[in-house]
Order: structure tokens, then C-alpha cells, then sequence
């Protein structure tokens, strides 16, 4: 890598820290914001969907909006997201035909926030407070989904918050876990799913899945202006996990 992609890397890390300061401490800070044609509550030290396009683009991947993709859209069988916050996704997955839907996050408030949702909506998701896949037991699901926290922070970083969880990884090493386990975690015919986005280091994450024995073949890409962040052209990319 190059001093000007090392430096690149660290502004990106650096700004995703600020983003997540900044969406705490918002005086416009919604309790409730509208996406996907219905009103969600949000939690306090939740991850926003509305400073963000992630989650927006996360449903068209999944096919749980509109009439575009055919991840999750219209079709049966187990779903687990992982890194839930607002439970948007699982709610919605819920709604369009899967059972048993499962949402798990490191963060124990967006399993309150999922839970509040799901109630909301009239939904059946079970909320589980989990890092990965540690609280879920010998479960295997036919589709397991998460939008990551793509962008990779040093090895050495601490988290300050249960916020940053959802924008930084230090060192990949939360991707390296799920590039193993989710595989092992698959119904027979499951797919592990993968939302990653250019704002992470991708030559990285190709680079550590082959490290791990898996590769990585994408399904579906977005490209999208992030216009609150500089106006970027930010590529989107769903990965399987084979």
C-alpha cells in the first residue's frame, strides 16, 4: 500500500469516528424517522439510517423494497441479521415471508430498538444480544446478512462506545470472524451475505478472505452519492461468502 493509501485509509477511519460522534450529539437527532414507506423508532446510542444511505441500500440489495433484487424478497426460510440497530432489515424480512427471523447486535440498545420495532410493525423478530454469532447457540439460518462496519480502523484502536461498533472495525478482526463462522452457520443451500462498501479497504477484505479459505463473489453493486460526507461516489457491494 502507498503513503497516499495508507494516509487515504486513516482520513476515512478518522471521519467515520467524527460521523459517529457527530450523529450522538445531533440536536436534530430524530426518535422517529421514516424509511421504507413506514415509521421506525430510534434509540439513543442507535446507529441512524437517516445520516446515512447504508440501510437504504442494504433493502435494495435484500430486495425489501421496490421491485429490484432477489436476496430476501418474497421468499421463505430462516434470516439472521447480524449488527441489527433499529432492526429495520429483520423487520422488514419478517414482514415479507421469513420465519424464524433472528436480529443480533453487539450494542444492547439496538436489541431494544429492534424489539420496539418489531413490536411497532407486528413483527415476529427475536432480538438477541450477541457479538456475531456468540449468543445464538448451534442455530443455522438459510440466510444470514450483514451490513458491516466497513471501514477498517488500526489494530490497535479501542472503541470508546458501543456506537462506533457500528462504523469501524480495528484490524478487520470482526471481519475475519464473520468470513469464518457465518458459512458454518448456514442451513443446507443457505447464503451468507456481505454489504461492504469502497469506504472500506476492499483489495483488504478479498486479500483476508482468502487468508480464511472463503471467496468472495458479488451479487449486486451500487453506486451512490454520499453527499453529507463531501459529495463522494461511494460503490456499494453485496458479497457471498462461499
Amino acid at each position: 500500500m502507498s503513503e497516499s493509501d495508507g494516509q487515504g485509509r486513516l482520513q476515512s477511519f478518522e471521519r467515520s469516528l467524527e460521523r459517529s460522534r457527530r450523529s450522538l450529539r445531533r440536536s436534530d437527532r430524530p426518535k422517529e424517522f421514516a424509511l421504507a414507506g413506514r415509521d421506525w423508532d430510534l434509540v439513543d446510542e442507535v446507529f441512524a439510517p437517516v445520516y446515512s444511505p447504508s440501510t437504504e441500500v442494504a433493502l435494495e440489495f435484500l430486495g425489501l423494497v421496490g421491485n429490484t433484487g432477489n436476496a430476501g424478497r418474497d421468499q421463505g426460510g430462516s434470516f439472521l441479521e447480524i449488527g441489527c440497530g433499529a432492526g429495520v432489515a429483520a423487520v422488514l424480512a419478517a414482514l415479507a415471508g421469513r420465519s424464524p427471523v433472528v436480529a443480533a447486535d453487539i450494542n444492547p440498545r439496538a436489541v431494544e430498538n429492534t424489539t420496539i420495532n418489531a413490536d411497532r410493525h407486528g413483527a415476529r423478530v427475536r432480538a438477541v444480544h450477541s457479538d456475531l454469532f456468540s449468543g445464538l447457540g448451534d442455530e443455522r439460518f438459510d440466510t444470514i446478512f450483514w451490513s458491516s462496519n466497513y471501514v477498517r480502523a488500526p489494530q490497535d484502536y479501542l472503541y470508546r462506545s458501543l456506537h462506533e461498533y457500528a462504523y469501524v472495525d480495528p484490524g478487520y478482526r470482526t471481519h475475519r470472524r464473520y468470513l469464518l463462522q457465518a458459512p458454518e452457520r448456514l442451513a443446507p443451500g443457505g447464503v451468507a451475505l456481505l454489504h461492504f462498501s469502497s469506504r472500506g479497504d476492499v483489495a483488504e477484505l478479498h486479500r483476508l478472505a482468502g487468508a480464511c479459505g472463503r471467496e468472495l463473489r458479488t451479487v449486486r453493486s451500487m453506486t451512490v452519492l454520499e453527499g453529507e460526507y463531501g459529495n463522494d461516489l461511494v460503490e456499494h457491494l453485496l458479497l457471498e461468502i462461499h
